[in-house]
């Protein structure tokens, strides 16, 4: 069974870490996964930085240049997560932009995952349509689960979609904005979060965008299965490189 699957039946409120692969220094990528693995991290996205990351606030962005500045390239964090499974169990997913994937070769990128130990993708320019009709041949060959996102302007039919389209998680961006832009969660959110609670999808729904501490992942994880925090990781490991993590996770689920 895939690792995420896996985790997702667990009866818990799932806690995911994203880190940018490659900062603040280029050789963090396998102590920061360490230091969450330690920390009991249910998750953890690691992101492939990119040079044009769309739906990146500030904080992932300026994570994502320093890592480009630093040498992180797509074969780097392959070289880099070469043997990550002699130390780390969690479900490990990578997330990025589908064009650093098209320039290695869809095929060839997969397989490395595969071959890695990677659970998972996250490509949120990568279309439904274009996944289905391309790529999800691919996917399906090397056990990779890919996830997508859905936000509060996603409308039910499509929700359905993608969820029958899915076979791990649906990614439940809280917010139209970029990462990191909210300061909390207001009615509109919590609205947004039962309504497609409600619905009764097949597959578990994770927040991401707005979760930086105890109230945030409280009130991201009433009505769906976890939360995923980015920005405010980045913060921290600017602040504390790998270290401290396990403060970082007792801070938002004690």
């Amino acid at each position: 069974m895939n690792r995420i699957v896996s985790k997702l039946k667990e009866n818990k409120k799932i806690l995911s870490l994203y880190f940018t692969a490659g900062y603040p220094n280029l050789a963090d990528t396998l102590p920061t996964l360490k230091q969450m693995e330690a920390a009991d991290v249910d998750l953890v996205e690691i992101g492939l930085p990119f040079s044009d990351p769309l739906a990146d606030g500030p904080t992932i962005q300026n994570s994502s240049t320093q890592a480009l500045n630093n040498g992180m390239t797509t074969q780097k964090l392959f070289e880099q997560l070469a043997g990550v499974r002699e130390h780390i169990n969690m479900p490990l997913i990578i997330m990025g932009y589908f064009n650093p994937v098209l320039q290695y070769g869809v095929d060839a990128f997969c397989a490395q995952c595969a071959q890695i130990g990677i659970d998972g993708l996250i490509l949120p320019d990568l279309p439904l349509e274009e996944y289905q009709e391309h790529y999800q041949p691919i996917f399906e060959k090397y056990g990779l689960a890919n996830i997508f996102l859905i936000t509060p302007q996603t409308s039910d039919a499509r929700i359905r979609q993608i969820d029958a389209a899915s076979n791990a998680f649906i990614y439940m961006v809280s917010t139209a904005s970029v990462t990191g832009s909210k300061s909390g969660f207001g009615p509109e959110q919590t609205t947004y979060f039962k309504r497609v609670s409600d619905m009764g999808l097949k597959n578990p729904l994770i927040v991401g965008f707005g979760i930086k501490d105890q109230e945030t992942f409280d009130t991201a994880t009433e009505y769906t299965q976890g939360a995923i925090i980015g920005s405010a990781c980045i913060k921290h490991l600017t602040e504390n490189g790998p270290q401290g993590i396990d403060t970082f996770v007792k801070s938002v689920r004690p």
